[in-house]
């Protein structure tokens, strides 16, 4: 192991040495892994893994690596095959790439134990591959694979080890690591060097788009430019191609054949051209040094860890790299749109997936955690029942004694509730913090909190106190017997648990005949509250219950 770590090109940053520590001792512990390590595009994950790889070679398990693209299958084939050339060890390849008679040979050969290392796309998954051994299965960019893909997953052997690396974590995947259901390594010390991206966003702009590609020729460099459509994508280039003459031009997107996609990516990255226009087959993974500007048309319509990912495209020598984010100067942006876009262009500085992550939960809420669901705000049950819920699983499946704890109450009310980069800089503090309070069940609890906070960062800002106060309303809507409240369509929505009776006298005297109650569900209108609505909402709470 130690000759191997010796014979890394680079230095460690300490996060990373921190990751592979974590990694290792997690590995030697006698319950499975299940660790995901998030670290920013190019700062050293994949070593990480190719560690853990190694590791669980020499103690005699195979090892399965998971990626979303045929492309990043086989650029992480040849990293894991220059590395490990020196050790006994076999890496294998299993993608659309190889030819029938070769995967059906390296199938045989993983089924006798013969491969250690191997790596493919979600073909790893399908049920003619087999394992004599499996003891470690590392899943790169988790947020391109299906739900029903991940399950697949975990079928595969209930006692392996798992590793999941991502640059973002789609909200499912920070939440659970909140919740304590995952362990969590953060990388976010940069490479020695390296420069933060600098981002535009900008109306769609042809002498932006040749000024911009010209500029990064004129240095030597490439460019990416990224447009989503490929019903579109031969007019764009057509375009591009009479805009800027002097440069060369490719296209490349998911419905090539692969050996022609994958000549393609060859061709550009070894500089036969200058310009790469391609979908968002780009977006994980592909590592082109020489590649450091990149174009996103219609940047509007992309999720926000799809732009995130697209970014870190670029950036990944020591020269300085350029984002551009472009979107149509006729089309009207909805409120997310402008949210994704602001969020992008203000997460500048090195290390910001972690934080993209953040914001990504704000903006969408952590989807139906317990399903299918990818995405969608949780109108059914509220974000504190599922950490709650989700938390009891976990410690049951771990033989924990489950605390009988009065069930917990969702709030959703329109407040900015949220601890600002400005009070907590640091991110890995900052989580913490969320997943205390997630945990909060008692008001003298919030109160030490609030006093901690003080202490620490100062006098809490606007958004600090109204997360305390919805805290503080949680708490005691569970005491008294209140499953949800929230403010929705003009009304403010209170739901009861089944062993409690809404006073009906009490809502008469207060709203005469405009509360409306309906087994269990409280409606009252949002104009019959003042403009301090919130204190009232609190003061109303013990008043219009009573016990069965």
């Amino acid at each position: 192991m130690q000759e191997l770590e010796d014979a890394f090109p680079y230095e460690e940053t300490p996060d990373q040495i921190r990751a592979i520590e974590e990694v290792k001792a997690d590995m030697e512990r006698p319950r499975p892994m299940d660790r995901l390590v998030c670290g920013d595009v190019g700062y050293g994950k994949t070593e990480v893994a190719l560690r853990a790889a190694f590791k669980a070679v020499l103690d005699q398990k195979q090892v399965a690596i998971l990626v979303p693209t045929t492309i990043l299958a086989l650029q992480h084939f040849n990293t894991f095959k220059e590395r490990l050339e020196a050790f006994p060890v076999r890496v294998e390849l299993l993608s659309r790439f190889r030819s029938e008679k070769e995967q059906k040979q390296v199938l045989e050969d993983l089924a006798l134990g013969k491969v250690d290392i191997i790596i493919g796309t979600h073909r790893v998954l399908q049920k003619d591959v087999v394992f004599l051994d499996l003891g470690l299965l590392v899943v790169d960019e988790e947020q391109r694979f299906g739900v029903a893909h991940k399950e697949r997953l975990k079928q595969l052997r209930h006692e392996i080890d798992v590793l999941t690396m991502t640059a973002t974590p789609i909200p499912r995947t920070l939440h659970m690591s909140l919740v304590n259901l995952r362990d969590m390594s953060v990388i976010e010390t940069p490479p020695q060097e390296r420069l933060p991206i600098r981002t535009t966003i900008r109306e769609y702009d042809e002498g932006l788009i040749r000024e911009v590609i010209l500029r990064e020729i004129d240095r030597g460099g490439q460019v990416f430019f990224v447009h989503n459509r490929v019903q579109g994508i031969q007019v764009i280039a057509q375009k591009l191609q009479r805009l800027v003459p002097e440069a060369r031009f490719v296209v490349g997107h998911g419905q090539m054949a692969e050996d022609q996609l994958e000549r393609v990516m060859m061709d550009f990255s070894s500089g036969e051209y200058d310009v790469l226009i391609s979908t968002t087959i780009i977006e994980n993974g592909l590592d082109i040094p020489n590649a450091n500007t990149i174009i996103v048309n219609n940047a509007a319509y992309f999720g926000l860890a799809q732009l995130y990912q697209l970014r870190g495209r670029v950036g990944r020598a020591t020269q300085q790299a350029y984002s551009y984010f472009l979107y149509n100067k006729d089309a009207k942006l909805t409120q997310i749109q402008e949210k994704r876009l602001r969020a992008i262009f203000e997460a500048t500085e090195l290390g910001a997936g972690f934080r993209i992550a953040m914001k990504d939960l704000e903006i969408r809420g952590a989807g139906n955690l317990l399903g299918a669901e990818q995405s969608g705000f949780m109108n059914s049950v509220g974000f504190d029942l599922y950490c709650k819920l989700l938390a009891e699983a976990v410690q049951e499946v771990q033989g924990k004694q489950v605390e009988t704890a009065p069930a917990g109450a969702s709030v959703d009310l329109p407040l900015d509730s949220y601890l600002p980069d400005e009070y907590i800089g640091d991110r890995t503090l900052k989580v913490n913090f969320y997943q205390r309070l997630a945990n909060l069940s008692r008001p003298e609890q919030v109160d030490a909190m609030s006093a901690e906070l003080n202490d620490r960062f100062g006098a809490p800002p606007p958004p600090v106190q109204n997360l305390l106060a919805m805290v503080r309303l949680k708490v005691e809507a569970a005491a008294l017997g209140f499953e949800a409240i929230a403010l929705k369509d003009n009304e403010v929505i209170l739901t009861v648990r089944r062993t409690i009776v809404p006073n009906r006298i009490a809502l008469y005297r207060r709203f005469r005949n405009e509360a409306r109650v309906q087994q269990g569900v409280i409606r009252i209108p949002r104009r019959l509250f003042g403009t301090n609505w919130f204190e009232q909402l609190r003061e109303l709470l013990p008043a219009i219950t009573m016990a069965a």
